[in-house]
């Protein structure tokens, strides 16, 4: 799976990034580390969520999202859009709607037996599909729900994140589905658009450009994975 596809577009990028900042989407923490559900350690969260509750922000993204996809083709064949549980549903309805496609949404754990169990909604066999979620860190998420929308009969080429922190390794976690991933921001971006502005303390600017010249060292440092030999099995 190819993962970490910047956007184009890089003024795009900086607008993402500071709508985020604006939405308070991040946290920074500067004594005990961020521990991600798949093993990393990281001084900063992103919590795309919150932008729910913000209908202005959210529309701008979902345009954004819709300009990307179609600039790389990505929306040319499908039939569906799939969301992930849970952050990925309200995205995936917003862009579905745009679309006026139909959508589907990707439990985190099966229900029942059967492989179209962990798949809800009407499924057409061979139909392909866009998967859609909040983010990305390590891609077990994403990979998790390509699995199960491939075992429920679908076809997924690319999938959709708002944000992709771009730091932690997820080729081999996700190399051998021939996916793509496209997201709007990285933590590139947001350090960018920080070190414009006054955001961020500066000690807090400081441990985040720490971090990001060597995310694998600085999750071993701090207690969390140091490498993808040592993966657990998380979900984002």
């Amino acid at each position: 799976m190819n993962t970490g596809f910047s956007p184009t577009d890089p003024n795009m990028a900086r607008d993402v990034a500071r709508s985020l900042l604006s939405a308070g989407c991040i946290e920074v923490h500067t004594d005990e580390p961020f521990r991600l559900p798949s093993g990393w350690a990281s001084p900063v969260y992103m919590e795309c969520r919150r932008l729910i509750s913000f209908p202005d922000i959210r529309r701008k993204l979902v345009q954004y999202a819709l300009e990307l996809l179609r600039r790389r083709h990505c929306l040319d064949e499908i039939s569906s859009v799939a969301g992930a549980e849970a952050s990925g549903i309200a995205l995936a309805a917003w862009i579905a709607d745009k679309l006026e496609l139909p959508m589907q949404y990707v439990r985190k754990q099966r229900k029942g037996l059967g492989p179209g169990r962990q798949v809800v909604g009407v499924i057409h066999p061979g139909d392909p599909v866009l998967l859609v979620d909040d983010l990305m860190s390590g891609g077990h998420s994403i990979g998790n729900c390509c699995r199960a929308i491939t075992e429920a009969g679908l076809v997924v080429k690319d999938a959709f994140v708002i944000f992709d922190y771009g730091t932690f390794p997820t080729k081999t976690v996700l190399d051998t589905m021939g996916v793509t991933v496209h997201s709007l921001a990285t933590w590139q971006d947001i350090l960018q658009v920080a070190r414009e502005g006054s955001t961020f303390q500066a000690r807090e600017l400081a441990e985040l450009e720490t971090f990001l010249a060597d995310p694998v060292g600085w999750s071993h440092d701090h207690g969390g994975k140091s490498s993808v030999k040592t993966e657990t099995k998380g979900l984002s």
